[in-house]
């Protein structure tokens, strides 16, 4: 796989990065050995940027990430996690951005993930009760006794950016982007351009919407966050669902490809987008994902996906509060 460099940070890494917000349990119950042959699937073919977070499980992703590259050069693979995140009394989890947590954050990671050093180390949510500039001195001090190598954030507007960059330069920003979610496109790509800020996008395929592989009668599995979440229920639902269908359909006439592929693809298309994470607990999806970073889609393409898109119900996203 072609691989690109992450922003200011100069990371190489390759187009799609395998997202391991799946195997922390906040998407159901995981199959490990499932879990840690599609993340060897991932690396064999050509994907060497591998995205976790200690609120995935609170360890349970990121040992399954340290499990499965146990052997591969440290030197051949690019680990991005994120912390901020605390388990919140009563369950749940909550921001906390405090420098005495993201020092203690740093070093579970760590641990879990069993090396030396964490390639990149973002601010998994921005937190209100934490002064961006503690925050950034905590991780200045990781950056400077070896922890880790760069920082960057996740879901930080332009003006939080600006603003936590005035005591430790944001390197990169992991916000969420597809079809049904645009709103970064006004403010938050062009700052990121202009700053030379790596973007790497989650939710490619709108959490599962856009895969192609979801019906009005989809289930989802005890303790899957989409189960008790609003964009997966009702008439919004089934009428994104029609759209999926009907670019699904251009996809195979016209492209010759899959709709998860063209979505995909969609995201790399933007000259601010670098890297697309996608999350899968099945190896068979992994070719897919790697396929979709090969896809070009020029300007009549482009324009004709927005036509089909244009009654679409705008798509939300989780929060730490709504896990």
């Amino acid at each position: 796989m072609n691989q690109v460099r992450l922003g200011r940070s100069n990371l190489q890494v390759s187009r799609i990065a395998f997202g391991a917000w799946e195997l922390g349990g906040d998407w159901g119950a995981t199959d490990e050995s499932a879990a840690i042959a599609t993340i060897r699937q991932a690396a064999d073919h050509g994907i060497n940027f591998f995205d976790t977070a200690q609120g995935y499980g609170f360890g349970a992703s990121e040992e399954l990430i340290a499990r499965a590259l146990e052997g591969r050069p440290r030197d051949q693979v690019v680990i991005a996690t994120k912390g901020g995140l605390r388990p919140a009394p009563g369950g749940g989890v909550e921001r906390d951005a405090s420098p005495d947590w993201v020092r203690r954050g740093v070093d579970e990671s760590l641990r879990a993930l069993r090396t030396d050093y964490i390639d990149l180390y973002q601010m998994h949510w921005p937190d209100p009760k934490a002064p961006f500039a503690e925050t950034a001195g905590a991780l200045a001090d990781a950056v400077a006794a070896g922890k880790v190598r760069h920082v960057g954030v996740s879901n930080f507007n332009a003006e939080q950016m600006e603003e936590f960059s005035g005591s430790l330069q944001v390197e990169t920003l992991q916000p969420p982007y597809h079809l049904f979610r645009r709103d970064i496109e006004a403010s938050i790509l062009p700052y990121t351009r202009a700053h030379d800020i790596g973007v790497l996008v989650y939710g490619p395929l709108a959490h599962g919407l856009l895969s192609g592989a979801m019906t009005p009668e989809t289930k989802f599995a005890p303790g899957d966050w989409r189960a008790k979440n609003d964009v997966f229920k009702g008439e919004p639902y089934r009428r994104n669902l029609r759209i999926v269908d009907a670019l699904a359909r251009f996809a195979e006439v016209e492209l010759g490809t899959t709709v998860s592929r063209l979505a995909i693809a969609w995201t790399l298309a933007n000259p601010a987008v670098q890297v697309a994470i996608v999350g899968t607990r099945n190896p068979r999806h992994i070719d897919d994902a790697i396929a979709a970073a090969d896809l070009k889609l020029d300007r009549q393409t482009m324009g004709r996906i927005d036509e089909i898109v244009s009654a679409e119900v705008a798509v939300g996203g989780p929060s730490p509060e709504s896990v």
